[in-house]
């Protein structure tokens, strides 16, 4: 069993502090500053990975690299059959091969090759996942392990523990899926859930409530809907309404019932609750952190080999699960009748061609995408709502559900499936208003 052992105290310099507004800077200009460069703004670390992508033959040769060596690892090592869940995702992982060598050699069925599924899923989102959770975690330091975390956490604690039932250093991950990606605020929180910061409820909120698309995906899905000329209104209602759905998923079941347990009992590491000049006490808290954190070259490998391990196990799920998802949705009636569970919520709410949203709800669980497609010729509100849905629902099975399920924090697919639901109806019901309010 895993056990983290903290290191014993060391005395405070005056480098220490330098070290703490260095790193914590280095980090939030890589993770935050949003910046244009070669005509596309976005962050830094995705501008790294737009420009390592460039790379001739990087897409088909990383990706399949890697989706063959996540594919092949549990059976080498024999854990594909520990258990049930464990066996189902090793076996989807040979399909997810399998889907991967279709889009790397374009050989296939010409359903399997639509630009809008095999290669959809490899080129859009597997290899943009799987390329940016090892980068991400190369910086991921600067973020976690040096004092930023904690320093940000005591302005935020009055905000975050009593709305959203987590620690005010869970105010970092908030912020670095809407600037980020969800496979950036996952691997932060499930570092951080490792090292007992966050308990398996916590965990389990913030996992499942903050790990969104970015910024830059949901201009995609502006532009797709038509309403990018109102970018604005729609970033911001979307972020309201996202964080107003987690408050209330955090109080009800399943995530009111997860457990206040720590990652392989590991020593919690709590916030302090002590009163005070509130800007003292959040230094305080950073320099704590600073003087127990070891060499930045130990942490930036620890978090590389991490990043490289989260990637390897999610690129065939993601790969498998995603293109399932997708066939669903394109060849089947199941997402159909998926929708007449938000039928009534659609009608009641009097959204336009409540139908075609209830529909277009039902697919967000297969992809956030697909439905922005599907509702792209629908009226403006209904257009507005569904863009808003995409995003808020956050669980998606072609990529955020396999991440989730990848990570160390004990949430199943059932307890996500739930949620989901609880999401989609919630997000219907607080974005309806709002856009019949301001448009």
């Amino acid at each position: 069993m895993e056990v983290i052992k903290k290191k014993p105290r060391k005395t405070s310099t005056g480098m220490d502090g330098i070290k703490l507004i260095v790193y914590s800077l280095i980090g939030i200009f890589m993770f935050f500053a949003s910046i244009t460069f070669a005509g596309k703004k976005t962050i830094p670390i995705d501008h790294i990975v737009t420009w390592i992508r460039k790379i001739p033959y990087f897409i088909p040769v990383y990706g399949g690299i890697m989706i063959t060596v996540g594919t092949i690892l549990p059976f080498a090592n024999k854990t594909w059959n520990k258990n049930k869940t464990t066996t189902v995702f090793s076996l989807l992982n040979i399909l997810g091969l399998i889907t991967a060598f279709i889009a790397i050699f374009n050989v296939g069925p010409a359903f399997l090759l639509d630009p809008k599924m095999v290669p959809y899923v490899f080129k859009v989102v597997v290899v943009p996942v799987i390329a940016i959770v090892p980068i991400g975690s190369v910086f991921l330091a600067f973020l976690v392990d040096y004092g930023l975390m904690e320093f940000i956490g005591v302005f935020m604690r009055p905000v975050m523990r009593p709305i959203w039932r987590t620690p005010g250093r869970s105010a970092i991950d908030a912020v670095a899926s809407f600037v980020g990606s969800y496979s950036l605020a996952l691997l932060v929180t499930n570092r951080v859930y490792k090292e007992g910061k966050y308990n398996v409820k916590e965990a389990s909120i913030i996992a499942t409530g903050f790990s969104t698309v970015s910024a830059t995906f949901m201009i995609i899905v502006a532009n797709t809907l038509g309403i990018m000329e109102y970018w604005s209104a729609f970033f911001w209602i979307t972020l309201v309404v996202t964080f107003i759905v987690t408050a209330i998923t955090a109080a009800i079941y399943p995530l009111s019932k997860k457990p206040e347990t720590y990652y392989n009992n590991v020593e919690p590491d709590l916030e302090s609750e002590e009163k005070g000049d509130i800007i003292k006490r959040a230094w305080q808290e950073g320099m704590k952190t600073m003087e127990k954190a070891p060499p930045l070259l130990h942490n930036v490998k620890t978090n590389l080999r991490d990043g490289i391990k989260l990637a390897i196990n999610i690129g065939p799920n993601i790969m498998s699960i995603g293109v399932l998802a997708l066939l669903a949705a394109e060849y089947t009636k199941i997402f159909d009748i998926g929708g007449y569970l938000f039928y009534p919520f659609t009608a009641m709410l009097k959204i336009p061609d409540p139908l075609l949203a209830a529909k277009a709800s039902a697919i967000t669980l297969a992809d956030m995408y697909v439905p922005a497609i599907i509702a792209a010729g629908a009226e403006f509100s209904t257009r507005f709502i569904i863009a808003i849905v995409c995003i808020s629902e956050i669980l998606f099975l072609s990529a955020s559900v396999p991440c989730i399920l990848s990570t160390d924090i004990p949430i199943n697919l059932k307890d996500i499936v739930i949620i989901w639901f609880e999401r989609v109806v919630l997000s219907l019901i607080i974005a309806t208003p709002i856009v019949y309010l301001i448009f």
